[in-house]
């Protein structure tokens, strides 16, 4: 062993994890690990973003597309409260990642030092383990533990607040991987009476209904989802995170759940006599009102986390354990069923759904362009193979409800805190991720303002990430809210915008604007033809309005089809 600093320990530390990449903002009380970090550079590449926000939100576009546990580092005291959006969102969607904020050293802490913030206080509730190092000899210790509790079990974001003295102090370096925490059980062992109450319900269901959530794509279990649906005919609908956990044209594959989902799922959840809900946890996007949910179904829970379980519905049986190791399991008690029956009562909603909603929005005949066959028309022309990066907004339901998709993997978004300004950094953190994919990010012209300066980042680092947006001179989602329930009283939702084609030139990326239907598919060519970064910005009409739509608190099979009409129930 040789006696090295504490910052220089950290960066060893990192190394032996695996970790390659690193997305961060240099500051005065992280200093000592940035000078040692000088001498690592051939083995871990740091992306210098512009806003530490951006450092946690490409961390977690990273971690999303290549599956592996994203990587921040920033200083003390605003930097460090910078990143509070990323980890809330970071811990709602289940994103593996390790935040390293500097701290001021001990002998100050508690004494409102220059850029002293209390981190561990502020992250505890939005992080799965939140720790300060006070020793440069725990600084080993500290980062094994960090990946271990952050990419394990549900996968979280985790917190290391180092103080300067730890960074500077002198330790002999020995790095040993964390494989057990006491009282941690990231992965419980899966009780086989569970399985087997499971697969009776399963076997003896007439309308069985999967529900395919995030957890399917982080156990990466696409192939046993498949497989139980094809063995016993099992429709299957898809939470938003839940989308490219099954090719878009599998034929049991029924479209979105939720708000802004596609017709059949949600009115036929209230049809269905058995839904299966694998790696979800029901939020009220999904639900509606949850008095009046899935009353005809018995409830099937797989899920890793047992604190999902009943939390918001009430569950007939429940699987506690990764996904795909509990379908593992399922498989083989699993009798080869047939649905015909029920698998048709999807078409008549599906019918309605293209007629009354998708020929309107995806081939209008006149007037200015929808955000819907803008999204179309991109899916097409990548061949349904492109990542998928939303900001949060109309541009996301869109994107969701209009890109195809064939591969897992293939969408990152913000689900639970639906965070504006998420999209630009996660785009860029998912091309590093997945730097051989074809990376599409489609925003609204209120989010790019929120981190437009990552567009600096794409220009150091010549990322290559298309950006489509989608601008309507205006906050759609809330216009739209503001429209059918607040009598179109458009409070402070109008914008004046900037030019964003110059402002995008500015930083070297190729744009263009785009006025017309008719100039758009060669547009998108040029876009797509491009060798490096490209920016749409495409004219939308601002009357556009996302449906169908489920309006808030309502019951899940009251759907919205337009702004005058509802989806009828057999109610």
């Amino acid at each position: 062993m040789e006696k090295i600093s504490g910052g220089d320990a950290l960066i060893r530390s990192l190394i032996c994890e695996g970790v390659d990449i690193v997305f961060g903002y240099p500051g005065g009380s992280i200093m000592p690990v940035y000078d040692r970090l000088y001498d690592y550079q051939d083995k871990l590449r740091h992306i210098l973003v512009r806003h530490e926000q951006g450092a946690t939100h490409a961390a977690q576009g990273y971690a999303r597309v290549s599956g592996r546990t994203g990587v921040v580092i920033v200083t003390s005291g605003p930097a460090a409260t910078n990143v509070v959006t990323g980890l809330s969102d970071a811990l709602m969607d289940s994103t593996p990642m390790v935040v390293i904020t500097g701290q001021v050293a001990t002998p100050f802490l508690g004494f409102d030092a220059f850029q002293e913030t209390d981190v561990v206080g502020i992250t505890q509730p939005i992080t799965k383990w939140s720790y300060q190092i006070r020793r440069a000899e725990d600084v080993a210790w500290a980062v094994a533990r960090a990946f271990y509790i952050a990419s394990t079990g549900r996968p979280g974001p985790v917190v290391l607040d180092i103080t300067k003295d730890a960074q500077v102090g002198l330790t002999d370096f020995q790095f040993k991987k964390c494989d057990y925490i006491r009282s941690y059980t990231p992965y419980p062992a899966i009780d086989m009476d569970d399985v087997e109450q499971v697969a009776e319900m399963i076997n003896s269901a007439q309308r069985p209904m999967i529900l395919s959530g995030h957890g399917v794509m982080i156990s990466g279990a696409e192939a046993e989802l498949a497989a139980l649906a094809e063995k016993a005919e099992i429709p299957v609908a898809a939470t938003l995170l839940g989308l490219s956990t099954i090719p878009s044209a599998h034929p049991l594959y029924k479209g979105m759940l939720g708000m802004h989902g596609n017709i059949g799922p949600n009115i036929n959840t209230n049809r269905a006599d058995l839904i299966i809900a694998i790696g979800m946890r029901f939020d009220d996007r999904i639900t509606g009102n949850v008095k009046a949910y899935a009353p005809q179904a018995r409830i099937v829970h797989i899920d890793i986390d047992a604190s999902e379980f009943d939390k918001n519905i009430a569950t007939h049986a429940t699987i506690h354990g990764d996904a795909k190791a509990a379908l593992q399991a399922l498989l083989p008690l699993v009798k080869e069923n047939t649905h015909r029956q029920w698998l048709a009562e999807f078409d008549e909603p599906a019918r309605v759904e293209y007629e009354k909603v998708v020929m309107r929005e995806v081939h209008p005949a006149e007037g200015r362009m929808t955000m819907g066959e803008v999204v179309n028309n991109v899916s097409k022309a990548t061949g349904h193979k492109a990542i998928v990066v939303t900001d949060v907004g109309q541009n996301q339901m869109f994107s969701a409800r209009y890109s195809r998709f064939t591969e897992p993997r293939s969408i990152v978004t913000s689900g639970g805190l639906g965070t504006m300004g998420f999209g630009l950094p996660a785009a860029i953190g998912a091309k590093m991720g997945a730097p051989e994919r074809t990376v599409v990010f489609y925003t609204g012209d209120g989010g790019l303002q929120m981190t437009i300066q990552e567009l600096g980042t794409i220009m150091e680092y010549g990322t290559d990430v298309k950006i489509v947006l989608l601008n309507n001179n205006f906050l759609g989602n809330v216009r739209q809210w503001q429209s059918l329930f607040f009598n179109d009283r458009f409070s402070q939702t109008p914008l004046l915008n900037p030019d964003f084609v110059m402002i995008a030139k500015a930083y070297g990326i190729a744009a263009e604007s785009v006025a017309t239907r008719e100039e758009l598919p060669g547009a998108i060519e040029r876009m797509l033809a491009h060798d490096g970064a490209y920016l749409l910005d495409v004219n939308i009409d601002e009357t556009d309005m996302i449906f169908p739509m489920t309006p808030a608190g309502a019951h899940v099979d009251h759907v919205m089809i337009n702004a005058t009409e509802t989806y009828p129930t057999d109610k």
